[in-house]
């Protein structure tokens, strides 16, 4: 699946190959993909078009800062406690 950003302006991202929106309030959004975890910091941030069919989310907003984060599995609970 192809999965990309584009960013307009600084004022619109377009986010292909998203799973789903974890969670969005005016300063962040939360964006699950098939690749891990991207977040958007700023302010007046919210979600324009969120299309789960075709994995698309559309955020509008004054964007300062895009972190990624690769998914991580779990380990069992045994496993970390006694590394």
């Amino acid at each position: 699946m192809q999965q990309y950003i584009s960013i307009e302006n600084e004022k619109s991202v377009i986010i292909k190959g998203a799973k789903k929106v974890l969670s969005s309030i005016p300063t962040q959004a939360v964006i699950q993909t098939e690749t891990g975890i991207i977040i958007f910091s700023g302010n007046e941030i919210e979600v324009k078009k969120l299309d789960i069919e075709n994995t698309e989310v559309c955020l509008y907003g004054l964007f300062s800062n895009i972190k990624f984060s690769k998914k991580t599995e779990k380990q069992p609970l045994l496993k970390r406690i006694f590394k």
